[in-house]
């Protein structure tokens, strides 16, 4: 598989063909001690903002990685907009959930502390869990070579939820929905659409009943339950088919 960096400091101006660029820091460490890249090899580098390029090494040092640029890439940013609304589950569900959805293209995640969720980030664990989550969207972004780098929002309360619900289609991953989520996947407008994913235990009636009220939409998947690990991804997977993503 091709080695693929990201190095959000890259801009377009810097990157045309014929042109050297310098990759410091932990790319350039990762590349030349991990993936031992070396003079002569070609490589890809994006900026995680739609920039990508192609490239032949030059250099190899552990401090600093230099690139002859190739051919250079600019992707569009994808309309409607996608992101997973993962609720707090333990273990390591969530994270999975995260990995697999930035593989799939998902366009950002938020973490959610819902009122069943198990697992619980205060204090200083707030910003260690987005650390952690960040560091799981750019690991899957790379492995996946991907053009945009998705966001991780802040830890979000179900308040906070149904605040976004009036500006977005947000949509209840919800077993004992009536509506399959075939039948709302189709586009009808540029809003960004919000996949809504619950703990272990679900997503609580209360919170079903407030986020409904805000405008969201109860859908399921199919006849079978799944994990908060795998519902996420899953309905991902429907949305880009039917938006021609894939």
């Amino acid at each position: 598989m091709a080695h693929f960096f990201i190095d959000e400091a890259l801009r377009a101006a810097d990157c045309v063909a014929g042109a050297q660029v310098a990759i410091g820091g932990a790319e350039a460490r990762h590349a030349v001690t991990v993936s031992r890249v070396r003079p002569g090899e070609h490589l890809q580098i994006g900026n995680g903002a739609g920039l990508m390029f192609s490239a032949t090494v030059v250099g190899a040092e552990p401090t600093q990685l230099t690139l002859r640029v190739d051919t250079v890439t600019v992707t569009a940013l994808l309309t409607p907009r996608i992101r997973l609304v993962q609720a707090l589950a333990k273990g390591d569900r969530d994270e999975l959930a995260v990995q697999a959805a930035t593989e799939l293209g998902i366009d950002g995640v938020i973490p959610w502390a819902a009122s069943r969720s198990v697992t619980r980030w205060e204090g200083a664990k707030i910003q260690k869990g987005r650390d952690r989550w960040s560091s799981i969207v750019r690991e899957a972004s790379k492995q996946s070579i991907r053009a945009w780098l998705p966001t991780v929002g802040e830890l979000a309360s179900t308040k906070a939820l149904a605040a976004l619900a009036g500006t977005t289609r947000m949509l209840l991953l919800e077993p004992t929905a009536t509506e399959r989520l075939t039948s709302q996947a189709a586009p009808t407008d540029d809003r960004e659409i919000l996949l809504v994913v619950g703990p272990e235990g679900g997503i609580a009636p209360a919170e079903l009943t407030l986020l409904e009220q805000a405008g969201a939409t109860r859908v399921r998947l199919g006849d079978n339950v799944l994990r908060t690990s795998t519902a996420g991804p899953a309905a991902l997977s429907i949305l880009n088919a039917t938006l021609g993503r894939w």
